[in-house]
This record gives structure tokens, sequence and C-alpha cells, in this order.
């Protein structure tokens, strides 16, 4: 795959992951009004649902850091095209999932009836509702040994087939939960369609990753625990990253409840929600980036991975910082947007101030260069340094909580754990990380702060003015409702980008944009002025 090859699939891939955010943010806010309503009517229901899902999410702690092995693999044997080793490495992975998945199943079997008990179902839904755990299990169990599969096409470089699978099953399971709802078709049936929406998609990743190698087999006789060894020394320290990441992203409401109560956990939600998408929103070219790392690793190309490590940055910061100025000035209508609360509370606000500002030192010091280096020999350094900044965050947090529902009140004290979590990461991204990262890179780092950020905040200067203007103006009051909110953002986006076009992109960048999108729109561009 040459060069050129590759950067075209980053590029097709970051915009299908873009296409894949938005397309989930809508469908979900729809579903989830949707269920709210439907499942209304036996309010237990909802909350099931709810708890179902989210014991769900922690599911991710099972994959061992196998499928993130499986992507760095795949990607390094296609290369040589070894599909041999290939078929060792996924049958391994898979009928190692397939037994995890079993002995989860029939512990969880074992255990429905204590789990019931402990999530305080009544007793009229008791039985019901344990009927409902064991078939999720089962549902569950199923599709976890194929979630490998959207994993092999990332490694495959099929970032944007991947994407593609992702919206698909999105829709699916939308229209599914739709007609469900529509009709008032059982609780169980509401399940049982989104768990089939769940495997489908799998399933039809697995028929295309497996038709791109047609040398690779899937055998029970295939499964090697050498190779489970081999492929574990680098999977521990993946598994360690995203455990230190989960850590460090999902001790915030734990901390809260404990400190301050859960009903200051409705407060910090209304602020993190926004911290969420926003991150969502930004990571997006830090994670196609990943795979094509282990490819460029793999072939030796080191001039090719320096090249599009600082690529990647430069454009994951020009995607982040104007969405970043505009959610920084306009925090209390972005929160009313999103929640519906009429009057955000200080502390709502200075919550989600704080919590878009740590996504957005993530997204300059940490994303880009972690994701790709960790699938590029950097793996073990990678995972010290996670750990360690996981460690200081929940210490700093806990410490920060009681110091300030002790100084400013309980209110104030959901501002402990967002500061917690901005604070390590500013120490640990300038301080280690952007020096590493200016190392490889072979710049200092000044010239790494001039080549991949100042020139992308300089293109925002003509939003910054514009959005002081509209804050500041006496004429009416700035981003009172929905409507002028909209309306001033919008301003502000058209001078960002006005900015960004003459000041962050290269006059090079700015001819190929411009004859791209002439040919789009069915005409030969002229040259760009410079």
């Amino acid at each position: 795959m040459s060069h050129d090859h590759v950067k075209r699939n980053v590029v097709k891939g970051a915009l299908t992951s873009y296409l894949r955010i938005i397309v989930r943010m809508v469908l979900g806010l729809v579903t989830f009004r949707l269920l709210y309503q439907g499942l209304n009517a036996v309010p237990e229901q909802f909350g099931f649902w709810s708890l179902l899902w989210a014991v769900f999410g922690y599911g991710i702690l099972l994959d061992f850091g196998f499928g993130y092995s499986a992507q760095k693999r795949v990607a390094e044997l296609s290369v040589k095209q070894e599909w041999p080793q290939v078929s060792r490495l996924l049958s391994t992975i898979f009928f190692f999932y397939l037994i995890m998945a079993a002995v989860a199943f029939a512990i969880g079997v074992a255990l429905s009836g204590p789990l019931i008990d402990l999530f305080k179902v009544s007793a009229a839904h008791r039985e019901e509702y344990r009927r409902i755990m064991i078939v999720f299990l089962a549902g569950i169990g199923l599709a976890f040994p194929f979630g490998i599969f959207p994993e092999v096409l990332q490694g495959q470089q099929r970032m944007t087939t991947a994407n593609n699978i992702n919206i698909l099953g999105t829709v699916t399971n939308f229209l599914a939960v739709a007609v469900v709802i529509y009709f008032k078709l059982s609780f169980m049936t509401l399940i049982v369609a989104s768990l089939v929406c769940v495997l489908l998609p799998y399933l039809l990743a697995m028929k295309l990753a497996l038709a791109h190698m047609p040398g690779v087999k899937l055998r029970p006789s295939l499964f090697s625990l050498h190779t489970m060894f081999e492929t574990g020394k680098f999977s521990v320290f993946a598994y360690a990253n995203t455990l230190s990441n989960v850590v460090r992203n999902k001790t915030d409401q734990p901390i809260i409840s404990s400190i301050l109560g859960v009903a200051s956990v409705t407060t910090y939600q209304g602020g993190s929600k926004v911290g969420e998408m926003f991150g969502l929103l930004t990571k997006q070219i830090a994670e196609v980036l990943t795979p094509t790392a282990a490819h460029l690793h793999a072939k030796g190309d080191s001039a090719a991975l320096r090249d599009m490590m600082l690529g990647g940055l430069r454009y994951s910061v020009l995607a982040a910082t104007p969405l970043f100025v505009v959610t920084e000035f306009y925090m209390d209508g972005v929160i009313r947007l999103l929640t519906g609360v009429k009057h955000p509370s200080g502390p709502m606000i200075w919550a989600g101030e704080l919590l878009v500002f740590w996504y957005y030192s993530l997204v300059l010091t940490h994303w880009v260069f972690k994701n790709m280096f960790m699938m590029a020999g950097q793996e073990k350094r990678l995972m010290q340094q996670s750990v360690a900044e996981a460690v200081v965050n929940v210490s700093l947090s806990i410490g920060l909580t009681f110091w300030l529902r002790s100084a400013f009140g309980v209110e104030w004290g959901i501002l402990g754990v967002a500061l917690g979590s901005v604070v390590p990461t500013v120490l640990f991204g300038w301080g280690l990380i952007w020096g590493w990262t200016a190392h490889e890179a072979q710049l200092t780092r000044w010239q790494l702060f001039r080549r991949a950020i100042l020139p992308n905040w300089r293109g925002c200067l003509p939003m910054v003015a514009v959005a002081l203007a509209l804050r500041l103006q006496p004429f009416w009051v700035s981003g009172h409702n929905t409507i002028i909110m909209l309306a001033e953002s919008s301003l502000v986006a058209a001078a960002s980008a006005a900015g960004m076009w003459r000041f962050s992109l290269l006059a090079d960048e700015r001819q190929k944009f411009a004859e791209k999108f002439g040919r789009k729109l069915g005409f030969k561009a002229k040259a760009v002025r410079i």
C-alpha cells in the first residue's frame, strides 16, 4: 500500500468517523426520547433498560487488550500477507473470547437472582426481569467474540468500511426501537431486537474482513497458547492503558456521589455532557491514525510515520480549536440546548468550561501521539505514563472535592473532579508528552508548537474578536435564548472559517481544497490568490 493510498484512507476514515458520530448523536437523542416515553408506563422498565446497557459499557474491561492487539497485528502481518499467522492470531483471540463469554454467561445465570435483588426490582417483575437479564447476557455473550472483526477492518486500513457498518447498525437499532415502541410490543421483544442489532453488524464485519484475506481461516485447531502469550506481551500494556483511561474518565460520578451525595451528580452532568460531546467530536482523527501507525511501523517507514503524526496533530488541533472557542464562549447556551435546563447554575457552567478545556488539552498533547505510538513500539512507556496520570487524577479529584466542599459548599464541590482531571493532564501533557512528541518528530518543543498549534490559534483570532464583540455589545442580552445563541455562534463560526482559511492553511493546501471543491461543483477552479 503506497503512502498516498494510506493518506487517502486516513482522510476518508476521518470523514466517515465524523459522519458516524453525527448519526449516533442525532439518532441517540431521538431513541432516548422514544424509550423514555415508550417505557414510561412501567417506570422500572426504563431504569432496568438503562442499567443493562450501562453494565454492557464496562464490558470493554473483558477485552483484555486483545482487540487493540488484533488491530495492530493484522496491520503488521498484512504488510507481508502472512495469512497463516493471521489465522492463528484471530482463531486464538476469537475462541478465547468465546470461552470468556461462556464463563461470564454461566456466572451471570448463577448470580441472576441475587443481582436482581441487588437492583431492588419489585416483586411483581422479579422473575420477568431475571429472564430478561439472562437473555441479555446470552445475546451479549454471543456477540462478544464477533466484536473483534470491526477491529480487524481497522487493522486492514478499512476504517471507512468499519464506520459504514457502525452507521448501518445505529440506523437499524433506531428503526427496531421505533417499531417496538410504535406497536407496543413486549419489553423482552425490545431487548431481543436491540441485541440482534448489536450482533448483525459484527457478522457483516466478519464477512467483509475475511473476504479481504482469502488465506485466513477461523478454526478451533488453530488456537495457540504460544500465540496468546506472544500477543499478550502487547495486550497487557494496551489493557493497562485502557483501564487507566476508564479510571481517569469514569470515576468522576462515583467520587461526587460518595463525597457530595447523588443529587450533585445531576448538576455535574449538565456540564460534563458538553465535555463528553466535545471529546467525541474531536478524537476521530486520532482514532483513525491508530491502525495507520501500526501499518507504517511494520513497513519500517519512520519518515512517513513522523509526517503522519505531525499532520494528524495539526489537523486535530485545526478541527478542535474553533469548536473549543465557540463552546467556551457560549457554554451557558450549549448547556441549555443539551439539557433543557433554563438557568444553568454557576457550578454547572464552570464544570462545563473546565471539562471542555480538559478535552481540548487531550487533543493538544495526548490523543494523536499516544494513539499512534502505542502501535509503534512505545506501549510500555505509554502505559506507565497513563497509570501515573490516572493515579494523580483520582487522588487530586478526591482531595479537591473535599476541599472545595469545605471551603465553598456542596454545590461548588463538583469542580473538584473537573480540576482533578485538568491539572494532571496539563502537567503530564506539556511537561512529559509534548517533549516526547517533539523528540519523535525530530523537532524542538517550540518548533513543534509553531508547526502544529500556533497557526491554528492565529487563524482563530478573528473569531475570538467577533465572539468578544457579540458577548460584550450593549444592544441585546448575548446568548439570552437558543435562537440568539445559534445566530451569534453562526457569525463566530463564519469568522472562524475565514480566519482558518487565510491564516491556518498553507498556500498549497488552499489551492488543493479550491481545486477539489471546484471539481465537486462541476467547474475548474482558478488558482487561489495568496
